[in-house]
């Protein structure tokens, strides 16, 4: 393989860095003139902290997916035996031998692509094999915690860990953790139904007061929901226990006591049961108990007091109460800022495409921000052709109903797949059955383009870079990154065709470093108040301004239609004179206020204008 493409793709990342720390000259000079001189390192270490979250270009990974930095703890320690130590890297749901080590060797390959901050799976110990409903599996993404104060042993160490958080400070990028506190690893049991899933019974059905229902005998009395020290028994639904050999298999300690939890069986996903349920089996912590509140606080405050961390990406919120929620981020925010990590950046995980639905936890449950699952729905939509680009315009539209509008919308992590639902690729190939592959490819790069360059922090999903698709669902979009003895990852085509591993000349890894560089380059792309220009009921044109402070404007132009478009697009008045960044854009305004575009189909355009 020619050296000359790795020498420019190392320039066009150091190009890229350098942009975005050129942004950073915006520190008060109270503040720099107040910073001692220090190494590389730290100076880094203080430029990204003052950084935003809009700034950001997040890549998120799975550890045991993405590199195998060290074969020696590929079966964590365990017995060398698939149902013991969980590592079969033929099976889409075990083990594969990815670790920390493995990210940090790798971060050159991150960086190249933009990339300014690595959200990581959950990195806790995990119980190794479950089992539950017929289903069993290994705990390979990381949300099967018993320890919640270590890492895996699948993945490394807390030296390892360490290494990879100064790395990445080191080279400027932050590390995001990916935190659980709804539930823990499937360890307790109930006696009702030892060899079946346990159905959910109700607050109702099943009061914390009587044991086994409205008639059983009376137990913690005096308990109103509020007053903890009054809840001793935890048998009201089932009698719950933890089998011989586990009673101690949880970290914290107070992890172990079944009275922390709810212990009502099985979530069917509605209702309180969302709640109150056991997610898939999975111990589900009693989250209003002022116990767990607490205990919680102190476990993830440890991370950021021990490594650093800069942000919680938080999986399941709304499956917890929001009274938990209301205690546990203000105090997280509190630690971090106590670290001098300013602009701790933390969102939830609600899984729904409604904004309403979304908006509602930065509103009641004080979250700062939370996954955009609806941005993914719709930008998806659009660019694979099945809807109108109107439905983009009333997705930004609704960034009124976020805690803060669109100053909320703007830290709203934006992405077009991830490891549970599948890839944008699957999502591009599924709606576009008779498409050739380049087809494909341009509707995967303009998804991409309209995640890069509207509101909100662009979320990368590890390996899209490369092309991959995937069947859809769980497991079948977390491929190896080297090569894979995982039959349906092997056979796999990736979108733009099969690369060497890690390559940095695939056509997608190119046209994300492209965005990223031009993300980098203009603080409007990032920060800028957005406007939608122009919007259609059927596939063709959007348009959107990012103006930024100083009066300045930056066009970007998609059209996600098979034809090329020609139009008159509304800008600001003053905005007369225009230069462009991507494509091929006229030089003047055809009128004030008025101007001329041309898009290529399945492309976008980005022009800027300039000052008179």
């Amino acid at each position: 393989m020619s050296l000359a493409p790795r020498k420019t793709n190392r320039a066009r990342a150091l190009a890229a860095a350098t942009a975005l720390m050129a942004s950073l000259s915006a520190l008060p000079l109270q503040a720099r003139a107040e910073t001692p001189a220090a190494s590389p390192a730290a100076a880094a270490l203080t430029a990204l902290r003052q950084r935003p979250p809009q700034d950001e270009v997040i890549y998120f990974l799975l550890p045991d997916r993405f590199a195998n930095g060290d074969p020696s703890n590929d079966h964590g320690g365990y017995a060398p035996e698939r149902l013991k130590s969980g590592f079969d890297p033929s099976d889409t749901d075990f083990y594969h031998g990815g670790d920390l080590a493995g990210v940090t060797q790798r971060l050159d390959y991150i960086q190249g692509l933009g990339a300014t901050a690595v959200w990581l799976a959950p990195i806790f110990k995990n119980k190794p094999v479950q089992t539950h409903n017929g289903y069993t599996g290994a705990a390979h993404h990381g949300y099967w915690i018993t320890d919640f104060t270590a890492v895996d042993p699948h993945f490394g160490d807390e030296a390892a860990m360490r290494a990879l958080v100064d790395a990445a400070h080191a080279r400027g990028m932050k590390v995001y953790l990916d935190i659980v506190a709804n539930h823990t690893a499937d360890v307790i049991r109930y006696r009702e139904c030892p060899d079946r899933p346990c159905e959910y019974r109700s607050r109702a059905d099943y009061p914390y007061t009587r044991r086994g229902g409205v008639d059983g005998a009376a137990i913690n009395a005096g308990f109103d929901g509020r007053d903890f020290s009054r809840l001793t028994r935890p048998d009201y639904a089932y009698t719950p226990y933890v089998p011989a050999g586990e009673e101690n298999a949880k970290v914290p300690a107070w992890l172990n006591d079944p009275i922390r939890y709810h212990n009502r069986g099985d979530s069917t996903f509605a209702g309180e049961s969302s709640l109150d349920g056991d997610f898939a089996g999975l111990d589900d912590l009693l989250t209003e108990d002022p116990v767990v509140v607490q205990g919680m606080i102190d476990v993830f405050g440890g991370w950021i007091d021990k490594y650093g961390i800069d942000g919680f990406r938080i999986d399941t919120a709304r499956h917890v109460n929001p009274e938990f929620w209301q205690a546990f981020i203000p105090a997280m925010l509190e630690r971090a800022r106590a670290r001098g990590i300013p602009n701790f950046h933390i969102f939830g995980e609600v899984y729904d495409p409604d904004p309403a639905v979304t908006a509602r936890f930065t509103r009641v449950d004080a979250y700062p921000a939370v996954l955009d699952f609806p941005f993914q729905k719709t930008a998806v939509e659009v660019a694979s052709g099945k809807t109108g680009t109107d439905a983009l315009a009333r997705l930004f539209a609704a960034d009124a109903i976020y805690a803060k509008g669109a100053e909320t919308a703007a830290v709203l992590p934006t992405f077009l797949g991830n490891h549970d639902m599948g890839r944008v690729g699957f999502f591009v190939k599924q709606a576009n059955p008779d498409a050739d592959e380049a087809e494909i490819l341009a509707r995967v790069k303009l998804a991409h383009a309209l995640m890069m360059f509207s509101r909100g922090v662009p979320t990368l999903y590890y390996g899209d870079e490369q092309g991959f698709a995937g069947a859809g669902g769980y497991g079948n979009s977390r491929q190896d990154m080297w090569p894979s003895r995982t039959q349906v990852y092997a056979a796999e085509q990736p979108i733009g065709g099969r690369q060497a591993p890690y390559s940095t000349e695939a056509p997608l890894y190119m046209a994300i470093a492209e965005m990223a560089r031009i993300r980098a380059a203009d603080p409007a792309l990032r920060r800028g108040r957005q406007v939608v220009r122009a919007a259609g009921d059927a596939p063709g044109i959007f348009a959107l301004s990012r103006l930024d402070e100083a009066g300045g404007e930056t066009l970007v132009l998609f059209n996600s239609s098979t034809a090329e478009v020609t139009a008159q697009v509304e800008v600001e008045p003053g905005s007369l004179r225009w230069q462009a960044v991507r494509g091929d854009c006229e030089s003047l305004a055809s009128a004030p206020a008025s101007y001329a575009v041309r898009i290529p189909p399945l492309d976008y355009l980005i022009c800027k204008s300039t000052p008179k």
